[in-house]
């Protein structure tokens, strides 16, 4: 079957009669692929072991969805403070415009799950099927040879399992460590949902390293289409010395270029792109060409750099601009959303109180009295128990708080809601009124204060009812 040469006009993984074209890239050495391997399996560690690192008595990241407490390094988050979530992705997004616009794709090539995950999967690969000719091989060969049988099931194998224990940390984020592990032993009926979500990640996961691979990266994911907006001929990327390496041709010519013409940097891309045709889409920049070039300079006895990380000016031996209109602005959007955050998290208490009417009616009247009720969720996202204090300030001198004492005792992640009611006798009743419920704590010592209006009928009835009484009393 013809496979078509790496274009910028075609995905090199679509074969010419439109089928599917898999990639073998072969194995290279270098200081960026070393250091891509390093930061790889830190990321991959740290992703293994918050589940296990405990911060505040808690997985260092938690986010325990059946109690609705959400625990990130010390800090602990109650549904009412998911706001907050727009703070971290607007965060995040503005760190990540900013780094692209610096550096370009260094995120795509060298901290991405998907790339961590795949420099791991083509790791086992090469181990146990050899190299990437002998895998190519391998996709020729029929699976009734016992050679292609052994290594290939064997890989497959390692694969499954390598989806199902990711599958099952990532769950673990939802879930604790003690509990997925009771959870593993029991009947996976008893705990369905939580069974049908771990065995459809590690088929996505699995299907992910056995097949679909980079298409995730040319097909799935947006970023790639995103950075020509993000980035500018200024950006630190991945790029080919067209000056230096062209016209190409033999060592021996001493008219040809330094590009030898190898095609290393062709056969080591992971998404299969001759990074000799300019800057494209589908270079996630793992700086894998970067690497192969060198080695070939090297034994070559020539100058490294013919493939390098510069940017497209640097290539053309133009002046470069590090600061400029897009990083400002990246910049101030970054600082303002984290001053912001930082803002919005010192506001944050280990205790929340909110308050509202109950349903029904809005106010209640009878012949001696008004009366509002309302009901007062308390929610104490802290280790320890938690004694409240309440009362009203700005009441009316008749306005009084009835029904429960004026201390409430929350046990440790308790979450609970008492009915309050406000009364005020019809004698004493000069109309609605704003005051404020203040629920007060020792330990840590705080107070919040909620706002509580307290209705009632038009004042001028009560007086005009009071003054007809008055005088059907005095009258002979």
């Amino acid at each position: 079957m013809a496979t078509l040469s790496p274009s910028r006009d075609a995905v090199t993984t679509i074969n010419t009669d439109g089928s599917r074209y898999f990639l073998h890239p072969t194995d290279v050495r270098g200081k960026f692929t070393s250091a891509r391997r390093i930061v790889g399996a830190i990321l991959l560690t740290v992703y293994v072991a918050l589940p296990w690192v405990k911060v505040g008595g808690y997985p260092a990241v938690f986010l325990d969805i059946a109690l609705r407490r959400f625990h990130f390094f010390g800090f602990t988050f109650a549904t009412q403070d998911l706001w907050l979530i727009f703070f971290l992705i607007s965060g995040l997004g503005f760190g990540l415009f900013f780094v692209t616009a610096l550096l370009g794709r260094i995120w795509c090539g060298w901290a991405c799950p998907q790339t961590v995950f795949l420099d791991l999967c083509r790791r086992l690969e090469r181990l146990l099927e050899g190299p990437a000719d002998r895998r190519r091989a391998f996709d020729q060969d029929s699976w009734t040879k016992p050679q292609k049988l052994l290594r290939r099931g064997a890989k497959l194998v390692c694969f499954f399992l390598l989806a199902m224990a990711l599958a099952h940390v990532f769950l673990a984020y939802f879930v604790s460590l003690p509990q997925l592990y009771s959870w593993m032993r029991q009947n996976p009926g008893q705990h369905w949902s939580m069974f049908l979500f771990a065995a459809f990640l590690t088929v996505a996961l699995f299907f992910n390293f056995a097949w679909f691979r980079e298409q995730c990266c040319l097909i799935i994911c947006p970023y790639g289409r995103l950075q020509s907006a993000l980035t500018d001929d200024d950006t630190m990327v991945i790029g080919y010395d067209a000056l230096r390496g062209e016209p190409r041709g033999k060592a021996t010519d001493p008219k040809a270029g330094a590009c030898v013409n190898c095609l290393r940097c062709v056969q080591v891309c992971p998404t299969g792109i001759d990074i000799r045709q300019g800057f494209q889409i589908e270079c996630i920049g793992c700086a894998g060409c970067i690497d192969a070039c060198n080695a070939v300079m090297d034994h070559l006895g020539r100058p490294r750099g013919l493939v390098r990380y510069d940017s497209l000016k640097g290539i053309k031996r133009q002046p470069r601009r590090i600061l400029r209109p897009r990083l400002y602005l990246y910049s101030a959007l970054l600082l303002a959303g984290a001053g912001a955050a930082a803002y919005s998290f010192s506001t944050l208490r280990p205790i929340d109180a909110s308050v509202t009417r109950m349903l029904g009616r809005p106010y209640y009247i009878t012949a001696e009295t008004v009366r509002n009720q309302f009901n007062v969720r308390f929610i104490n996202k802290s280790e320890q128990p938690q004694n409240l204090h309440f009362s009203l300030e700005g009441a009316p001198a008749g306005l009084a708080l009835i029904g429960t004492g004026d201390t409430v005792v929350l046990r440790a992640n308790e979450e609970i809601v008492l009915p309050i009611v406000l009364q005020e006798n019809r004698s004493d009743y000069t109309g609605s009124v704003i005051v404020a419920l203040s629920v007060a704590s020792a330990d840590p010592s705080y107070t919040l204060r909620l706002p509580v209006e307290f209705l009632g009928p038009d004042a001028r009835l009560l007086r005009q009812e009071r003054q007809n009484a008055t005088e059907n009393t005095s009258s002979p």
